[in-house]
């Protein structure tokens, strides 16, 4: 695949949807591999995130999608860098890793800055790191993956319904709560 050929539009609406679908599997495989209602009920995460129950936690894979087009809009730029080489997921990831997790500029979870400036204590940011690793390196390769095989009728299809469905789901859990 030549990089270059790569255009602005199907690389950013392929990361908008990668990245929405793995965001919301890893939250849910998360939530209950991790029991975030207990872990998110200590006095601890009170000023760190919302509860459980508030409608922005259910509305969060309705916002992915801006995400996704950030993202896509950062790969985008460096495409010969990230899509030319055999192991550009491999990039993708580490750049994922390095500063979208460790390295944000502000005292997130499982950065470095949180790890020095948050309220939690330091366990909790090793023990959160499986999500976010998990799910960068799922952007990562599967990215990656669909942006090298864009013939791949089963990936696309399976890719977008589980994109639909993922809106869907928080869209009619907000509608029936009145929400």
């Amino acid at each position: 695949m030549n990089a270059s050929q790569l255009q602005c539009i199907p690389l950013v609406w392929k990361a908008v949807v990668v990245h929405t679908v793995t965001y919301f599997l890893l939250g849910i495989i998360s939530y209950w591999a991790f029991d975030y209602e207990a872990k998110f009920s200590d006095p601890n995460y009170a000023g760190v995130i919302r509860p459980l129950d508030h409608p922005l936690i259910m509305a969060g894979p309705l916002f992915q999608p801006l995400r996704g087009i950030v993202f896509g809009l950062v790969f985008y730029p460096l495409r010969e860098i990230l899509f030319r080489k055999p192991k550009g997921w491999l990039v993708i990831w580490w750049m994922l890793f390095a500063l979208g997790i460790l390295n944000t500029f502000g005292a997130a979870p499982c950065s470095i800055e949180g790890m020095i400036y948050s309220p939690l204590p330091f366990w909790d940011h090793i023990t959160g790191l499986p999500e976010t690793l998990v799910q960068s390196l799922l952007l990562a390769v599967v990215l990656f993956y669909w942006v090298h095989h864009p013939e791949t009728k089963w990936l696309s299809w399976g890719l977008h319904l589980a994109f639909v469905i993922v809106l869907a789901l928080p869209t009619l859990g907000l509608l029936v709560t009145g929400q």
